[in-house]
């Protein structure tokens, strides 16, 4: 569904991303972890047309996607959300809905706003201003949102962040709803409970460079993996 080729991506003189080839696979949940500053936000930013690599190719489908503005990506059915929350202060949770169902000009909108609320159970929440809700809530919005765009692919950057471990367990669930509708999941997550428990597979990172990539199992046991990432979590 997704490709990167030798994706590169400075910044400065900065190597963010370096030479990076990866491939999320229609119908699965691939999660891209690895340390802080490892390039998994950059890679994002990439795909979605916030950067542009200094070098490479990304393919979503058969379209080139480096050369397209967010909007048109967006257009094209990949959906994202941010690592931290941007939503519309002044607006309801309902607003945030219905903001995104308009100019698809969705006969079903209310219906569809109905269903995508109570799948993140924020339907008592819906006449709320978004700034008022909990944390978790804020996070389960703009999860919600992104879905309204009916993307085929949605990238979720660090959606448990934040979260207890309760919220985070929920949120689990959630994902593996959204699956089951025929959605595939690209996300960067730290919680490893979360990771292990809803990723088909794994994509690792460090310094830009792409150190692993194989099922949870396989990379809970990878040394590479271990030194440079897991083993660092669990000290």
């Amino acid at each position: 569904m997704l490709t990167l080729q030798d994706v590169s991506m400075h910044f400065d003189g900065v190597i963010a991303v370096r030479d990076l080839n990866l491939a999320v696979p229609q119908g699965q949940i691939t999660g891209l972890i690895g340390p802080n500053g490892a390039g998994k936000t950059t890679v994002f930013n990439l795909i979605t047309g916030v950067n542009r690599p200094t070098s490479g190719s990304i393919r979503f489908r058969e379209y080139e996607l480096t050369c397209l503005a967010p909007h048109v990506i967006t257009r094209l059915g990949i959906a994202r959300t941010f690592q931290n929350i941007r939503l519309f202060s002044s607006m309801t949770v309902w607003e945030h809905i219905q903001v995104v169902l308009r100019p698809r000009r969705d006969l079903r909108a209310w219906e569809v706003s109905e269903q995508i609320l109570d799948l993140f159970e924020l339907t008592p929440h819906r006449d709320r201003r978004a700034v008022t809700l909990a944390f978790a809530d804020q996070r389960r919005l703009e999860i919600a949102r992104a879905l309204a765009t009916a993307p085929q692919l949605l990238l979720l950057d660090e959606p448990a962040s934040g979260m207890s471990q309760s919220e985070a367990e929920r949120l689990a669930e959630v994902l593996l709803k959204i699956h089951r509708q025929g959605v595939t999941l690209f996300l960067i997550e730290h919680d490893m409970s979360v990771v292990m428990n809803v990723c088909h597979h794994i994509v690792v990172l460090n310094f830009g460079e792409k150190i692993g990539e194989g099922s949870p199992g396989e990379m809970q046991k990878d040394p590479r993996v271990q030194e440079a990432y897991l083993g660092e979590t669990q000290s």
